[in-house]
């Protein structure tokens, strides 16, 4: 006979009944399930693998053919029109979306104000600097897509549909601090004026900086 205690053994057994259970996953780590390519005798062609409903797309699929995407043309320009129509719901949809996500370095109105530059952070340029006021929607778009300088690539972020929306709106902005009021309808300059405008090219800040020439190397900013 041992002499080891009877209480000790019968801690031993305990231990032993428990092992193989605590080895045994049956919860959702071992579910009843098929791998890739594997045959099932459930369906009628003997394979597992269900075929692609319509339309689906592979989450590694190259998507550059989407005109969502497309933001060059054919010859290598950037695009200069847009792949949907721009509607005032389309504006909106841009306006929100730069609210969000551009205003805060480049400003409510695009002149590179936004609350973070103020604070010290990387001034990028004006919208309304002659090339940025030439530049197609294309090229904007293509940097939100890709980012520029010291500003990130935006393409997590913002789906493509809304890189154009916002695309338009800037196109806006530009257009609103280019335009003169004389230019307008009646009805159009009251609007203006009601809104606290100036007189001038509609929405232009009194003694805004001059176009300057824009900064080089890793700090520039589109």
């Amino acid at each position: 006979m041992s002499n080891v205690p009877p209480i000790l053994s019968a801690l031993a057994l305990a231990a032993l009944a428990l092992a193989p259970v605590g080895c045994k996953r049956e919860d959702m780590h071992n579910q009843p399930r098929h791998e890739w390519q594997e045959a099932s005798e459930f369906f009628a062609n003997g394979m597992a693998a269900r075929p692609q409903v319509e339309g689906t797309m592979a989450t590694a699929q190259l998507l550059s053919t989407s005109p969502l995407l497309t933001t060059r043309a054919p010859g290598g320009a950037y695009a200069d029109a847009y792949p949907f129509e721009i509607t005032r719901g389309a504006l909106e949809r841009g306006r929100q979306r730069f609210d969000i996500y551009c205003s805060m370095c480049h400003g409510a109105t695009g002149y590179g104000d936004g609350m973070i530059v103020q604070r010290g952070f990387v001034r990028p340029p004006s919208f309304h600097i002659d090339r940025l006021r030439a530049a197609p929607p294309g090229y904007f778009v293509e940097v939100i897509t890709h980012g520029f300088g010291a500003m990130y690539s935006y393409n997590d972020r913002v789906v493509p549909e809304d890189r154009w929306k916002i695309a338009a709106y800037v196109k806006t902005l530009q257009m609103s601090q280019a335009t003169d009021l004389a230019t307008l309808s009646p009805e159009d300059r009251r609007r203006v004026e009601q809104s606290g405008t100036p007189g001038g090219p509609v929405g232009q800040r009194s003694g805004a900086e001059p176009e300057a020439r824009e900064p080089q190397g890793k700090g520039a900013r589109q």
